[in-house]
Order: C-alpha cells, then sequence, then structure tokens
C-alpha cells in the first residue's frame, strides 16, 4: 500500500512538473510572436516589453557582410520606428524551445514576404516572470 502511494505521489508530482514545463513553453512562444508581431507592425513602444535591456542582435555575415555585427536594443529600436527594419507580416514556426530555469532558448523561423530568417533566440525571465528576448542571432534561409 505504501509503495503505491508513493508511485502515485511521484506520478502526481511528474505531473504537475510538466504542466508547470508546458505553461513556461507556451510563455516563451507567445513573448517571441509578441516580439515578432510589433516588429511586423514597426510598434518600438510594443516590442520594447519584449526586449531585456541587455538585448543584442546578433548578425553574423548578413547581408554580404564578412563580419559580426552585434546591434544594441536601441539602435534596433531606432531601425524599427524609422521602417528601415520591419514592416513585414511574418508567420512564425518553432522547431524547438529549451527551458532551463529561468534561462530559455528557441529556433525560430519568421518567414515573411520580405525574406525569411531562422533565429537562435535567449531569453530571460525577469523577476516578475516576464520572459523577454536577451539575444537574438538570425540567419537569412533561402527557402
Amino acid at each position: 500500500m505504501k509503495k503505491s502511494m508513493v508511485i502515485g505521489l511521484f506520478g502526481l508530482m511528474v505531473s504537475i512538473s510538466s504542466c508547470a514545463q508546458e505553461a513556461e513553453m507556451e510563455n516563451v512562444k507567445k513573448t517571441i510572436k509578441a516580439f515578432a508581431s510589433a516588429g511586423d507592425f514597426n510598434d518600438a513602444n510594443e516590442l520594447e516589453k519584449c526586449l531585456d535591456d541587455n538585448y543584442r542582435i546578433v548578425m553574423n555575415r548578413l547581408f554580404g557582410s564578412n563580419e559580426v555585427t552585434i546591434m544594441t536594443k536601441s539602435l534596433y529600436l531606432e531601425k524599427i520606428r524609422s521602417k528601415e527594419f520591419g514592416g513585414d507580416s511574418r508567420e512564425v514556426t518553432f522547431k524547438y524551445v529549451i527551458i532551463n530555469g529561468n534561462t530559455a532558448c528557441a529556433q525560430v523561423t519568421l518567414k515573411g514576404s520580405k525574406m525569411t530568417l531562422v533565429s537562435l533566440i535567449t531569453l530571460v525571465k525577469d523577476a516578475e516572470g516576464n520572459w523577454k528576448l536577451v539575444s537574438d542571432i538570425p540567419t537569412v534561409s533561402n527557402s
């Protein structure tokens, strides 16, 4: 009897943990979708809510460059406000999401009419429990 109670309790704990993990995965996806949507609509104010103060875009040899370029949060938001970046309705597809405590990463495809990006996105959970993007490492996809 005690053995079956322990097994049942263990199963319940695994189930609760699994549900919590699923909820966190959905929160991470929701944050990434909000990030993409705000960029699509050139809404820098909404976009800023999705970004940690330490946010960076790491562009490795993008758009004909042979170098790694780091773009800060403030420069990125400026490019969104000026409409140099953004303004494309994109479909967001998740290849994977991994959560490691208060950090998460995802591989995401953002397919729009202008281009398709495959990004490795890293997020951090702040003290209030909100997920925020801390880095985006995009590549331009040929498909």
